[in-house]
């Protein structure tokens, strides 16, 4: 039987690409068993970790904090690595396969964490390695998954690209807010194994039906020593220059944004969670996020970015640098919600929603129009490579988090900085950049480069297109 070779271009078609309900679908997937996990780690560590006798070993809530961050500062920084990989040596296909199965044998060890007296490994151990190889594996192929989507169009058809993105981030938040209302009931009816086991699962499905789309995807083959040339080129140096300072104010946002998989869900335990008779898991409260994105995203595109536009021009880094200052009231509110938990008090669950609200308005700014400006402002060789380095702004903020999460718990157990204290920090933080961001905003000179037809996002593109020149760009606050 003759191998059936791969399209190595877009096809000339005006419909669908044949490949993109197995992306999405693998998206839907992928994103329950990674956000599955995620939910009740912070709850894992510090309610139900064993010891290897099989006795509880459960970590505070500040070891918690540093080991979620630490997690989550790995999982954003191989992604450069993933798109180096498939740009320069292998192609987005075999990266995302390849990882995907280190990703499944990630959530294998991490459902043999709850059964140390089975494995005979300390549970501190095999979290660690559980931990890093989902790392590797969600990390890795973060960068080249868009980007292969992207890869399905060409000129007849690009037209249908922004509604394909609208399913794809659709997949994105479906399979998030139904694993993080699922598992963390599923972690207290039937125990850490079974809840850790189920996103395993979900993630075998998502690495299947990406393989059984094998034969239909457009695979662009890797640019070799081409792809170095490209990149360390005058015009791609001077693209990452431009952009570095941008990630370092955005990896503030993501220092706070990040912790509502840590700090917000312990803070919650000492919270009245009753919502019409029923007790609300303090895990689960993490469902708002991707609820309020999907009613956000047509709310802004709509309604907010039109009115805005009324009063002044709607740039992309106006409406970063807008997003930066909404994180603070987004951080200040459960600041005060510890002070009245200090007090002896009991307040009740629904001020988190509305720090949701603030906080997921502020992801909208931000996170979204970053992704597509960066896109925007590299040049054409090197999408891939930018979200890569796009996505480091998140590991860099979950790194500071971490830190400080590490050097304010003393050995004897006691801590330098109040739980309340802890909050205000790092919104003072917060404060701090969004300032020094609109000083920074007035000086941006940068370049934007329109994808031609292999572009991943060029119709998310075109809004940042039309509000900003084709060539210099001045995109002040």
């Amino acid at each position: 039987m003759e191998k059936i070779r791969p399209a190595t271009k877009p096809f000339d078609i005006e419909t669908m690409p044949p490949g993109i309900k197995y992306i999405v679908g693998n998206e839907a997937a992928e994103r329950f068993s990674f956000y599955g996990m995620k939910a009740i780690l912070t709850v894992f560590m510090t309610e139900y970790l064993l010891d290897a006798s099989g006795n509880l070993d459960v970590m505070d809530k500040v070891e918690a904090r540093e080991w979620v961050h630490g997690f989550v500062t790995a999982v954003y920084f191989f992604p450069i690595f993933g798109a180096i990989l498939a740009d320069w040596l292998f192609g987005k296909y075999r990266v995302i396969i390849w990882l995907s199965i280190v990703y499944c044998l990630g959530h294998v060890v991490m459902a043999l964490v709850d059964l140390p007296q089975l494995t005979g490994i300390e549970p501190r151990d095999s979290l660690f390695v559980a931990l890093g190889l989902i790392a590797i594996g969600s990390g890795g192929i973060k960068p080249c998954v868009s980007s292969h989507v992207g890869d399905q169009f060409g000129k007849r058809n690009h037209h249908l690209l922004s509604k394909v993105f609208q399913w794809f981030y659709f997949s994105i938040n479906l399979g998030s807010a139904a694993s993080t209302i699922l598992i963390p009931v599923i972690l207290k009816q039937f125990g850490p194994a079974l809840a850790f086991g189920i996103p395993g699962i979900l993630m075998a499905i998502a690495t299947f039906m990406f393989w059984l789309g094998r034969n239909t995807f457009v695979h662009i083959p890797p640019g070799g020593r081409r792809f170095f040339t490209e990149t360390f080129s005058k015009s791609g140096l001077l693209a990452i220059l431009n952009l570095v300072p941008l990630y370092c104010f955005v990896a503030m946002f993501w220092a706070l944004f990040d912790q509502t998989a840590s700090a917000w869900v312990t803070q919650a335990n000492s919270m009245n969670r009753v919502v019409m008779g029923h007790e609300i898991l303090a895990s689960q409260l993490q469902v708002m996020n991707p609820i309020l994105v999907m009613c956000f995203i047509p709310l802004f595109t709509f309604v907010i970015y039109p009115l805005m536009g009324k009063v002044m021009k709607v740039t992309p880094l106006r409406k970063i640098g807008i997003g930066l200052f909404l994180t603070v009231p987004a951080f200040a509110l459960p600041a005060w919600l510890e002070s009245q938990i200090q007090a002896g008090e009991t307040p009740h669950i629904i001020w988190h929603f509305w720090a949701y609200v603030i906080l997921t308005a502020a992801e909208i700014l931000i996170s979204i129009t970053a992704l597509e400006f960066s896109y925007t402002q590299a040049p054409k060789q090197m999408k891939s490579l930018v979200m890569g380095l796009y996505l480091l702004s998140v590991s860099f903020g979950n790194l500071f988090t971490a830190i400080v999460n590490h050097f304010i718990r003393n050995e004897d157990g006691t801590r330098n900085l109040t739980e309340v204290q802890y909050y205000w920090f790092f919104t003072a933080c917060m404060f701090g950049t969004a300032v020094l961001y609109v000083i920074w905003s007035q000086f941006y000179r940068g370049k934007t480069y329109i994808q031609g037809e292999d572009t991943p996002i060029a119709a998310d593109e075109q809004e940042i297109i039309e509000t900003e020149s084709e060539e210099e760009g001045t995109t002040g606050f």
